[in-house]
Order: structure tokens, then sequence, then C-alpha cells
């Protein structure tokens, strides 16, 4: 056991990024494989009947009978969970009880629209809160301009505590139906899209914005951005190439954390909206009881959630080097 340590031990050492990569890839893999069964046990665990519910309560006791046993439901768990895990491997992911569709279609289908959504909205939040963190630390720093701080805090704080169907709501209610400016729900063009992103980017904005002011305000008490001052750099140099680098590392950490609860955060805003992804089809199939499209739903986007988390571990570990040494 002791032998097998000191390998270890020292293969970490010689290649700490291979090491890093193995161990969030199995931590990925682990990941996955509960989220596939969390998908399977929550549809079976759920009350009723999705077939009865499907053909209705006055179909024949034989075609209940036959459209049962041809979606495996006659069989037991462990049973239907291996089917599911075997047309799960060749992408199978079901048939719809409502239309008779793939589900992998409908899913094939709807994807791009909420994986758009998630990544405009995180851009929004990226290009205001970055820049605007920094700007507010700067304006606020050293206690100057208490009340602009106060300002900055209390609609930070009341723009992260609304949810994101109720800003939904009444940005439909203003800015569509009262105004006139933009479309009410559905993908009609560049201006649908505004709405439905601003719902979503609103609270993690704010978020982001207190995190990257109280960051740069740790930088901005330095020592040695106080020497940086002292050499008289120019506003822009000194916090370009001096706050800015050191303010993104612990901010980018936030930020990607932000990016998979955009995901998730798209089924309640995509109903609002109407808009044709994923999260709508979800949440008209959990009401028409189509137990097999919201399965796939829920394992899909957390399955997206999951690699995006991914892939921001090794982007931050790019960005900053020495945490996998640390790790390892």
């Amino acid at each position: 056991m002791t032998t097998v340590s000191a390998r270890l031990g020292a293969l970490a050492r010689r290649h700490p990024w291979v090491v890093f990569c193995c161990r969030r890839a199995v931590r990925l893999t682990v990941s996955l494989f509960v989220v596939v069964t969390a998908s399977f046990a929550m549809i079976r665990l759920v009350p009723g009947d999705p077939v009865r519910a499907a053909l209705g309560v006055d179909a024949p006791p034989d075609l209940v009978a036959a459209k049962r046993h041809e979606l495996g439901l006659d069989h037991g768990l462990s049973a239907q969970y291996w089917r599911y895990l075997r047309h799960l491997t060749h992408g199978d992911l079901g048939v719809s009880l409502v239309t008779g569709e793939p589900v992998a279609d409908l899913i094939r289908a709807r994807l791009p629209a909420t994986l758009l959504l998630a990544v405009l909205a995180f851009a929004c939040v990226l290009v205001v809160a970055l820049p605007g963190g920094l700007l507010a630390a700067v304006w606020t720093r050293e206690g100057r301009r208490p009340r602009a701080e106060l300002a900055f805090t209390a609609t930070t704080s009341v723009m992260a505590g609304v949810p994101d169907f109720v800003l939904a709501a009444g940005l439909t209610a203003g800015l569509a139906v009262a105004l006139r400016i933009f479309p009410v729900a559905g993908d009609l063009g560049p201006q649908s899209y505004v709405l439905p992103v601003l719902a979503l980017a609103l609270a993690p904005t704010a978020v982001l914005l207190r995190i990257v002011r109280v960051e740069t305000l740790k930088v901005l008490a330095t020592d040695y951005l106080r020497a940086a001052r002292a050499k008289r750099l120019s506003a822009v140099p000194l916090y370009l190439r001096h706050v800015a680098p050191n303010t993104l590392t612990a901010s980018l950490t936030v930020a990607g954390n932000l990016l998979p609860a955009l995901i998730a955060g798209t089924v309640l805003v995509e109903k609002v909206f109407a808009w044709p992804g994923i999260g709508s089809a979800m949440a008209q199939s959990v009401a028409a009881q189509d137990y097999a499209v919201v399965e796939a739903s829920v394992l899909v986007l957390g399955s997206a959630v999951l690699v995006v988390n991914f892939l921001v571990d090794l982007a931050l570990a790019l960005l900053d080097p020495r945490s996998v040494i640390r790790e390892t």
C-alpha cells in the first residue's frame, strides 16, 4: 500500500496536469452516472401510471398492458434500469408518450435554443459585471463616496433577490404587453432574445458585480499596488495591468459556476416566454405527464451542467496553473 502511494505521489509530481485531468474526468464520470440514475429513479417514484395518463382513463386494459410491455414497464425496476442504460449507450432516449415522437429528435431540435439563450445571458453577465465591478471598486475605494456605495449595495441586493420567473413575468408585462417594444413570446428574431436574456442575466450580474468589487478592493489595498501608484502610473495601465489580472481569477471562478446555473434557470424562463428550448418542452411534458420527455430533459440539462463545470475547472486551471500543483 505504501509503495502504491509513493508511486502515485511520484506520478503526481512528474505529471501534475495528467493527474489533475484524470481526477476531474473520474469525478465527471461518477457525477454523470448519478445524474443518469437520478433521472431514471425520479420518474419511477412519481405516483401514477404514465401509460394510463397518456392513453386516457377510458383506454382498454389490453391496450394499456400492450403499451406497458412495449415500454418495458411490466418488468422489475432492475430490469428497467439495465434496459434504460442499454438504450442510452445507443443514443435512444425513448419515445414521447403523448406524440409518439422519438425523444432524441425533440432534444436535438430544442437543445441549441436553450444553449444559445444561456450563452448569451452568460456573455451579458461578463460584459457588464467585470468592468462594472472594477469601476465600482475604484469609485468607492477607501471609504470614498459612501452614498454611491450604499446605492450600489442596495441595487445589486434587489437585483440578486428577484427570482427569474418573477422578473420574466414583469418584463413581459412591462416591455412586451404594455409598451410593445419586444415580442411577447417565441423566437421571432433577434428582438426575441432581449427579454429572456435579461431575465436570466440580471440576478447573476448583480452577484458577480458585488464579488468583482470586493475582490478589486482587496487588490487596491495591497502593498504592490501602492508601490505601482508611487511610480505615478497613469490610470489605464495601473488598472488594466495590475488590478484587473489579479481580480479576474477569483471573479472568473464564480462566473464559471454561474453558467451551469443559467442553463438550469432556462426551464422557468423558457416557459414564461414560450421559448422553443428544452426547458419549455420539459414544463409542458410535466403538465401532460409525458414522463419520457421529462426524464430525457432532466438527463440532458443535468449532463450539460456537469460538462460545463468540468470545462470551467480546466479553464481556471489554465488561468492559475499553481492550483494544479497545489492540488496534486
